[in-house]
């Protein structure tokens, strides 16, 4: 009797959630995929959306990237009017591609422009997962390749930050091409001596790890960002050996050598600052003055 009163319902103890309980504003609250701790929203925005429990790092939209990044009220944006035509008539694929401009605010997965970090100008273009899963068609192609040429006629750095899943099969080999055409610009840029900074940020993947992610002068990753070209289970089929747990994360690339550092989101601002700086004009003057 006694253990049975243990556990007796008491007189109006709800036994399902009320409605008022239910009414918590969509979005308020988010959960961390990683380690379960639930954060205010704009607590986690306040954090560089970086888990305050375990450090994951969530993705960001292209238009959050430029607020934590650069000087405020100095970026202004490049190639706008571009957009997909759809040149292989893909089913439903011009219908996607509008419902993303209206869910991101892009008109396509990636942002570019110039602006100013720290004071110093550099050329930007920031990838978006949210759009078409940070995708590359032509159109991501033609403003990466575009934000180059422009960094290269104002002699300034360009900087990228990539979240791919890779090329973008609905429009076939216009999409695959982007590879080549963005780093024959980083090859003119590169030959007129200025810095290339690629950030690898989660999920870099496919054509875009292959080609313009994996050339940077210094290559810099966000920390467990997914990393590779293939998927794992592809490679395992193929060498026909279990790969490690770690394979294709941003610590085993720096392990192997792939990567120059693993940056945690809230000392990006500050080393980039600091590389740009260190190859900056000032610092190219004073050594060519030591040559001579």
């Amino acid at each position: 009797m006694i253990i049975r009163d243990l556990f007796k319902r008491h007189k109006g103890e709800a036994t399902i959630p009320s409605d008022e309980s239910k009414n918590v504003p969509e979005g308020l609250m988010t959960k961390c995929p990683e380690c379960k701790h639930i954060e205010l929203t704009k607590e986690l925005i306040k954090l560089y959306k970086v888990c305050p429990k375990c450090g994951f790092h969530f993705r960001m939209t292209a238009f959050e990237r430029v607020g934590s990044l650069l000087d405020a009220g100095s970026f202004v944006s490049m190639d706008d009017h571009l957009k997909t035509v759809n040149p292989l008539g893909f089913p439903g694929y011009a219908e996607k591609v509008q419902k993303d401009t209206e869910k991101t605010g892009l008109n396509e997965a990636v942002l570019t422009g110039i602006g100013t970090l720290d004071g110093r100008e550099i050329a930007l273009a920031v990838m978006d997962s949210h759009f078409r899963m940070g995708s590359m068609g032509s159109v991501v192609g033609e403003k990466i390749t575009r934000a180059i040429e422009a960094a290269t006629e104002r002699r300034i750095p360009f900087i990228v930050f990539t979240a791919s899943g890779g090329a973008r099969m609905q429009e076939g080999v216009l999409s695959l091409m982007q590879m080549a055409k963005a780093s024959v610009a980083l090859k003119r840029h590169s030959t007129e001596g200025l810095l290339f900074i690629s950030v690898l940020t989660n999920p870099t993947t496919g054509g875009v790890s292959a080609s313009f992610a994996s050339v940077g002068d210094i290559n810099i990753a966000e920390p467990r960002a997914l990393i590779g070209f293939a998927g794992r289970r592809v490679i395992e089929q193929t060498v026909r050996e279990k790969l490690p747990d770690d394979f294709q994360t941003a610590e085993f690339l720096l392990e192997h050598g792939q990567l120059d550092a693993v940056v945690h989101r809230e000392r990006m601002r500050e080393t980039l600052s600091r590389l740009v700086r260190l190859h900056g004009k000032e610092t190219l003057d004073v050594k060519r003055e030591v040559k001579s």
